[in-house]
């Protein structure tokens, strides 16, 4: 199994404590590295269909299984995209995953962000007013579309789960259900180590995958892999940053993922990733999560939008001055939509724009 470590779910399965994603995979090489991958050891692989790589990873998944592995020594992590909320979608997306990998089941299938977008086609509506945003659905509520998830087939997805969820969405599926989702997948490192949310996953038995593991480029700032600090502790332990990082991740029992690339499928899969931690080198990469860049490297909206249509959360507006400097729930008119702003940078640039049902598609991460 991938780096000699598994955790188990919730759901008494077991999962491989590194694995291989294929977000911002280069085009026409993923079949190539997941391949390299598979036979370097690599048995947990994360993916979405809004990578829109997943027929590339299939075509990979024919060359390996049976020659290199049985299927059932992989796990596969599928993920249901936004415009498919819609519990009538719900198994229409997931068999269509199914279909472009060719397999007939996923080991995990989650939710991949608490936002429902119209439905159709488009992966992204756009709003005929407003070019470069995305059109929201203000009719589906996440326990529909929860609802619609854990009544899928068996035969078909084993667990599932929920990803860039906030504590009050998750606790508000569990409290509409009674089913606690398996994961979480979200973006977790020294800089944004998500104390809080660990916490309460803790509490739950809700099972933390955490992509970015190395820290977010997408504001164009440098990988942790560059930090001082990092680099001063990687070179106490005869370690790579990238070691020490994942290290980190290992220590907290967080799943984490390497992004697929040629270079890195061809690395064997041993414990060499595993550096062993010192108690100094923890703490001071512990001490990374307090500095003023600790919230810098994302600007995701973490949102619980449309909880549900019985008992909307409804919070005052709060006016532009408060809106610019405050964080946390925003609610966004009668649809009863809330965005839940995990940075200062992650603002709208007026509060008529809160009024309406769409949001800017550049805020809208597709890890």
């Amino acid at each position: 199994m991938s780096f000699g470590k598994v955790i188990t779910l919730n759901t008494g399965a077991t999962i491989p404590q590194l694995g291989f994603g294929t977000w911002q995979s280069q085009p026409k090489e993923v079949e190539t590295a997941v391949e390299i991958a598979v036979k370097a050891g690599y048995r947990h692989l994360d993916l979405a269909i809004v990578y829109g790589n997943q027929v590339e990873v299939g075509a990979a998944l024919k060359k390996v299984i049976p020659s290199v592995v049985k299927r059932e020594e992989l796990f596969i992590t599928s993920k249901l995209w936004n415009a498919s909320h819609q519990p009538a979608e719900v198994e229409k997306e997931l068999d269509l995953t199914l279909s472009q990998l060719g397999i007939d089941y996923l080991d995990l299938y989650l939710v991949h962000w608490p936002v429902a977008f119209a439905p159709g086609d488009n992966l992204f509506p756009q709003s005929p007013d407003k070019p470069g945003w995305a059109v929201l659905d203000a009719e589906t509520t996440l326990v529909d579309t929860w609802k619609a998830v854990i009544a899928l087939p068996k035969s078909k997805v084993r667990s599932v789960g929920v990803s860039n969820f906030n504590a009050t969405a998750i606790q508000a599926l569990i409290d509409a259900t009674g089913v606690t989702p398996a994961v979480n997948q979200i973006e977790a490192h020294p800089l944004l180590p998500q104390d809080e949310l660990v916490k309460y996953h803790k509490q739950k038995n809700i099972h933390i995958t955490a992509y970015s593991p190395l820290g977010n480029n997408s504001a164009g700032k440098p990988l942790l892999t560059e930090h001082k600090v990092v680099k001063e502790v990687a070179e106490k332990l005869s370690s790579t940053p990238a070691q020490v990082l994942l290290a980190w991740a290992v220590k907290r029992g967080i799943v984490s993922f390497r992004r697929a690339s040629m270079k890195l499928a061809s690395s064997p899969i041993s414990n060499k990733w595993s550096c062993q931690l010192k108690i100094t080198g923890k703490s001071a990469l512990l001490a990374l999560g307090t500095t003023p860049d600790s919230t810098s490297h994302t600007c995701m909206i973490f949102a619980g939008i449309l909880i549900s249509s019985t008992s909307p959360r409804r919070r005052k507006r709060p006016t532009r001055s408060k809106f610019n400097k405050r964080l946390g729930h925003i609610y966004t008119g009668s649809a009863g939509y809330y965005l839940d702003h995990c940075c200062s940078k992650c603002v709208y640039r007026s509060s008529r724009e809160l009024t309406t049902c769409s949001i800017p598609v550049n805020h809208l991460s597709r890890s």
